[in-house]
C-alpha cells in the first residue's frame, strides 16, 4: 500500500466536506481518476492527499488516519507563481534537473576516484546512486525535457525569452512541464487537459498512461480517462466508493451495483411484508403464537438492505425548440479569410439545416476568430460569407464564463426579458438549476459552470435555430455536458461548435472541420470516422516513399474521404508494426542484459576506460528502447481506440 487515508473527515470550519472516506492508492504505478458533481470534494481530496489539508478528528477514541509506505514524494499542479520573472524558460524548467545533475556529477567524480582505488564500498555506492540515477531517468532527461517541451507548443525561440513574456495559459503549461518532468512517486492532477488542444491531450495520455509512478487525477474528460485509468473512486452524497477499471467500466458497474441492491431491497421489503402479514393474521390466534413470534424475530434478525440512493444525476432540463425554421441553407461561406493584422485561415463551407459542426485543432490557428467573424465581433479580411433564410444566431462565447456583475442571478435575467412575469422567470431559472435561494445569489459570486448554465439560459430564451458555441463544456462536471449533448443532439436546428472534450464532439458532430497549421479540412462524417481517416493517412504517409511525401506535401490539400477504408486492414497493419517493435525491444533488452552483465565482469574492475565505453553503449541502447516503447505505445493507442469504433 503506497498511500491510505482510512475513515477521513475533512471540515472547513463548522462545514464537513468530506466525511467517513477511505482512498488507497495500491501500487506505485496505479492511474487513479476521482469523478464527481462539481462541489463533492475532489479537488479537496488532493489537497488532502498533498499535504495541504488534514483530517479531522472529533473525539479521541475514532479510527482515523493517514498512512504511507516509506516516504513518498508528492507532486500537485496549483496555480503557481516563479520565483524570478526575469529568468528564461529553459532556465526556470532544467530546475527540475538539479538533481540529476549533481548525481552526474557524482558518478563522474566517483569513476575517477575508482581509477585510482576501487574500494568494494566505493563501488557499491556507485552502483546504488547509479541505480537511482537510472530511476530518476538520467541517462534520457534532456531529450525528454525537449520533447515535452515541444508537445505543449513551445518553440527554440520561446527557450530563450523570459517567463514574464509568456501568458497565464503559457505559465500554467510551463508549471505543468516542471511537475511532468521532476517525476513524483504521487502526481496529483486537477483538470490537466483544460485549455490544451486535442493534439496535446492524446500525446499526453499516452504520456501519462506510460508514467512510471502512481497518478490521482480529476477530469471532466471522460475519454481522457478511459485511456489512462485503471481505477475509479466516486464522490457521491458525501461517500466514496472504488470501483475497478476505467470511467466507462465504472459507469458500467455502478450501473449494475445500483440495479442489484434496488432488486436486493425490493425482494426484501416484499419478504418483510409477507412476514408483517402472517403477523397480523395469526397473532391473536392462540395456537399460532409461537410462529408469529419467531417471525418477528426473522424480521428482527435480517441484515437489512437499505434502498440505493438515486443517482445524483440533477441538471438543467429544458424542451428547446426554435421559434422558427430556416430555409434548407443555413450558412455559406466562400474563400473567407479570417485574422486581426495578418490572415489565420481561409475557407470555404456550404452548410445545410440540421447539420451539427464540430470545430477542432489547436490552440492560436482561428478556430475562436473564425466563430467571431460569423458573429461579427471581427471583420473578415477577405471573401465573404451570408446567412440563409430566416437564420436566427445563439451565440456562446468562452467570456461568458467569467461574466461578472453585482446584480442577483434572478435580477440579471429579468432585465433581458423585462416583460416576462416573476413566475415565468423563476421557471425559465429553475430549468437551469437556479432554484430557492439561489436566484438571490450575485452573479459574481457564482462558479463558472453556473454562470454557463446562466448564458445558455438567456441564450436559449430567444429561441434561436443556429447556435455557435465556443467551449461550452468547460467549468461544467460530466452531468452538465451529457445534458448538453442531449440537448444539442435532439435539437432540430443547425450548430456549429468549437470544443476540445472528444467524447462531447463524438457525440454531437454529424461533420468536422479540423483547423491545421496548413490549412482547414471538412470531413462530411463525424468523429470516430474522423479518427479512422486520420489514422489512414497517417498509416499511408509513413508506408510512402519520401519522394511522394514530398509531391504530396506541395499539392492543394483536398477534404477527407470515407470511402474505401476497411478498419480489419488497418488493425492488421498496426498489429504487424507492433509484432516487429515487440521482436526489436526483445532485441534491445537482451543487448542491453548481456552489456551489463560485460559491465560487473571482474576482467574489468579496474578499467574504467573500458567500464566508460560499455556504460554509453548502454546509455545508447536505452535510447533505442524508450523510442520503440514509445512508438509501441502509440501504435497500441491506435489499436485500442479502432476496437473501442
Amino acid at each position: 500500500m503506497l498511500y491510505q487515508i482510512h475513515n477521513g473527515v475533512v471540515m472547513y470550519g463548522a462545514d464537513t466536506i468530506l466525511n467517513g472516506i477511505t482512498f488507497e492508492i495500491k501500487n506505485d504505478r496505479e492511474k487513479i481518476a476521482v469523478v464527481g458533481r462539481n462541489g463533492c470534494g475532489k479537488t479537496t481530496l488532493l489537497k488532502v492527499i498533498s499535504g495541504e489539508l488534514d483530517i479531522v478528528k472529533r473525539s479521541s477514541d475514532e479510527d482515523m488516519f493517514i498512512s504511507k509506505t516509506g516516504n513518498p514524494v508528492i507532486g500537485y499542479l496549483k496555480q503557481m507563481t516563479f520565483d524570478d520573472d526575469s529568468i528564461t524558460l529553459e532556465a526556470e524548467v532544467k530546475k527540475v534537473f538539479a538533481p540529476i545533475r549533481e548525481m552526474k556529477a557524482k558518478l563522474e567524480a566517483m569513476v575517477l576516484e575508482m581509477e585510482q582505488n576501487a574500494t568494494d564500498e566505493l563501488v557499491k555506492r556507485y552502483t546504488t546512486l547509479e541505480e537511482q540515477f537510472k530511476y530518476l531517468g538520467g541517462y534520457y532527461y534532456e531529450k525528454e525535457y525537449e520533447m515535452v517541451l515541444k508537445k505543449f507548443g513551445f518553440t527554440n525561440e520561446d527557450k530563450v525569452k523570459p517567463l514574464s513574456e509568456f501568458s497565464g495559459g503559457q505559465r500554467t503549461k510551463i508549471a505543468f512541464i516542471k511537475l511532468l518532468l521532476e517525476k513524483p512517486d504521487i502526481l496529483l492532477l486537477d483538470e490537466p487537459t483544460n485549455h490544451l488542444d486535442i493534439e496535446t491531450v492524446e500525446w499526453l495520455e499516452g504520456y501519462l498512461k506510460d508514467y512510471p509512478r502512481a497518478i490521482v487525477v480529476v477530469s471532466h474528460d471522460r475519454m481522457f480517462l478511459d485511456h489512462i485509468v485503471d481505477t475509479v473512486y466516486e464522490i457521491e452524497y458525501g461517500r466514496m466508493t472504488r470501483y475497478s477499471g476505467n470511467y466507462s467500466k465504472f459507469v458500467e458497474l455502478k450501473k449494475a451495483a445500483w440495479e442489484k441492491q434496488k432488486k436486493d431491497y425490493e425482494l426484501q421489503q416484499k419478504e418483510i411484508q409477507r412476514l408483517y402479514t402472517i403477523v397480523e393474521k395469526y397473532k391473536n390466534t392462540p395456537s399460532k403464537v409461537a410462529m408469529t413470534r419467531s417471525k418477528l424475530k426473522a424480521i428482527e434478525h435480517m441484515d437489512k438492505i437499505e434502498a440505493p440512493d438515486r443517482y445524483d444525476t440533477k441538471s438543467f432540463k429544458l424542451s428547446f425548440k426554435p421559434l422558427r425554421e430556416t430555409g434548407k441553407d443555413v450558412l455559406f461561406i466562400d474563400k473567407l479569410q479570417i485574422g486581426y493584422d495578418s490572415v489565420l485561415e481561409t475557407l470555404s463551407l456550404d452548410m445545410k439545416r440540421g447539420e451539427k459542426i464540430g470545430i477542432i485543432g489547436g490552440n492560436g490557428i482561428g478556430k475562436s476568430t473564425f466563430l467571431k467573424t460569423l458573429v461579427g465581433a471581427i471583420e473578415p479580411l477577405g471573401g465573404y460569407f451570408k446567412y440563409g433564410v430566416n437564420v436566427d444566431v445563439g451565440y456562446f462565447d468562452q467570456q461568458m464564463a467569467r461574466y461578472s456583475s453585482k446584480k442577483q442571478v434572478i435580477e440579471d435575467y429579468w432585465d433581458e426579458y423585462p416583460t416576462l412575469t416573476e413566475t415565468e422567470v423563476r421557471n425559465d431559472l429553475g430549468a437551469f438549476l437556479f432554484t430557492g435561494e439561489d436566484v438571490f445569489k450575485t452573479v459574481d459570486l457564482l462558479s463558472g459552470g453556473e454562470r454557463v448554465r446562466l448564458a445558455l439560459a438567456k441564450i436559449f430564451k430567444t429561441g434561436p435555430n443556429f447556435l455557435i458555441l465556443d467551449e461550452p463544456t468547460n467549468h461544467m462536471d460530466m452531468v452538465g455536458k451529457e445534458t448538453l449533448e442531449s440537448m444539442l443532439k435532439d435539437f432540430e436546428g443547425s450548430v456549429i461548435f468549437v470544443s476540445h472534450d472528444r467524447y462531447f464532439v463524438k457525440k454531437v458532430a454529424t461533420k468536422i472541420l479540423d483547423f491545421e497549421k496548413d490549412g482547414v479540412k471538412a470531413y462530411p462524417f463525424g468523429y470516430a470516422q474522423y479518427e479512422e481517416s486520420r489514422e489512414r493517412e497517417n498509416a499511408s504517409e509513413d508506408e510512402k516513399p519520401a519522394a511522394v511525401k514530398a509531391e504530396k506535401e506541395t499539392a492543394p490539400a483536398k477534404p477527407a474521404a470515407s470511402s474505401y477504408y476497411n478498419p480489419g486492414k488497418e488493425r492488421s497493419k498496426l498489429e504487424k508494426k507492433n509484432q516487429k517493435i515487440e521482436s526489436d525491444i526483445a532485441r534491445l533488452e537482451e543487448e542491453i542484459t548481456a552489456l551489463k552483465d560485460e559491465l560487473m565482469n571482474p576482467a574489468y574492475a579496474t578499467a574504467y576506460g573500458k567500464l566508460t565505453e560499455i556504460q554509453g553503449q548502454i546509455d545508447k541502447k536505452e535510447e533505442e528502447l524508450l523510442e520503440a516503447m514509445e512508438q509501441w505505445n502509440e501504435n497500441d493507442r491506435l489499436l485500442s481506440e479502432l476496437q473501442g469504433n
